[in-house]
């Protein structure tokens, strides 16, 4: 079946976004407003369309990025391309289409990470058939997009999802309310009180954070949208926990937490998490996933404390397909994946220590 292809400009973003909203495969990673949100972090993207009879059937957003020092491109495709995953002559078609673009362009190659299950094994095979290769690193909690998720099916009613959860999370969801913690809906206002919060998180737990205007830019890119929201948690007048959410459709996802030093016995992270369900099923969503968690389940990983706390909410733990390349320059792309990781542990160690620094 012959199918329509073209790059679609901003006249088109809420029928692209539309789609994204309704098709199974949806994603908030591949809307318009988060091609904007990296556009000014300095990827460029591409919106591409194939539509039969005048309907989208597949879309994908390609975000564009040149390499350090030698400046060539390379495609990423976040939680994407969006289409039927078992419409193989589908497919064929949009990767075609991308591989012209990607030759105009110069690209190095197409990567990708879609929302599908590792145990789906005929999209594996479709991928290696069509040249894809894997491009997992072993830093399944550390990949561009988590690998390894919790994700709950919010549909039943409020009793029943409070009756499944763990009794220990029932009851600093309880107790937090007890105590006096509120939650409410944030503004634009509340974004600076947000970020001192998450530098508190960081480095407490020892990551790294963006810098302010990216959140500031992500507010003013999804929330106007309607595909982002930010959640409070007070205690005693003052703001000790927040949230960013993301929503299109049916699904919400769970983005950033941020969580003060101060009073963590009151529990705001359980409260905060349960209003954040709460008001995703007021929306109609039916999926609330908690994005990352670490992959080697152990009680040793230091990330094994954020694994415990998402699960008490008896999410379904979740392993996805991974990271997957489609190369169109091969020498190139060697080369790129045994500088990559070296420039890269040299960019966090060059951070890390100015970090060290500054606190000193």
């Amino acid at each position: 079946m012959p199918y329509t292809a073209r790059l679609i400009d901003n006249a088109e973003k809420e029928r692209f976004d539309e789609f994204m909203a309704r098709h199974s495969k949806g994603h908030v990673l591949q809307t318009w407003g988060w091609g904007e949100l990296k556009n000014r972090t300095g990827w460029k993207p591409w919106r591409l369309v194939l539509e039969d009879h005048g309907e989208i059937v597949a879309a994908i957003s390609i975000l564009e990025r040149k390499i350090p020092v030698v400046g060539i491109p390379i495609f990423y495709a976040s939680r994407g391309p969006v289409l039927d995953w078992t419409n193989h002559e589908l497919f064929d078609a949009l990767l075609l289409e991308v591989k012209k673009l990607a030759q105009k362009r110069g690209a190095i190659f197409l990567k990708i990470d879609p929302d599908v299950p590792s145990s789906d094994k005929d999209l594996e095979n479709y991928l290696k058939s069509r040249g894809f290769r894997s491009a997992e690193t072993g830093k399944g909690f550390e990949g561009v997009q988590p690998k390894y998720v919790f994700r709950l099916d919010i549909a039943p009613d409020e009793e029943t999802l409070l009756a499944q959860m763990h009794q220990k999370t029932r009851y600093n969801i309880k107790l937090a309310t007890k105590k006096g913690v509120t939650i409410r809906i944030g503004t634009k206002g509340d974004l600076p009180d947000f970020y001192r919060v998450l530098k508190e998180t960081t480095e407490r737990d020892k990551f790294l954070v963006r810098a302010y205007s990216y959140f500031e830019d992500m507010y003013d890119e999804l929330h106007s949208a309607g595909m982002a929201e930010l959640f409070i948690a007070e205690y005693e007048g003052q703001i000790i926990a927040g949230t960013l959410a993301l929503i299109i459709g049916e699904k919400a996802w769970y983005l950033y937490g941020a969580s003060s030093n101060s009073h963590r016995n009151v529990m705001p992270n359980y409260l905060i998490q349960w209003e954040m369900i709460r008001w995703a099923k007021s929306k109609g969503c039916t999926l609330y996933d908690f994005r990352g968690v670490p992959g080697h389940l152990t009680e040793d990983n230091p990330l094994y404390g954020l694994y415990r706390f998402k699960k008490g909410f008896n999410g379904e733990y979740t392993e996805f397909i991974g990271e997957w390349d489609l190369v169109y320059r091969p020498v190139v792309y060697f080369l790129w994946n045994t500088l990559e990781p070296v420039y890269s542990d040299v960019v966090k160690g060059i951070i890390g220590k100015l970090r060290q620094r500054n606190k000193g």
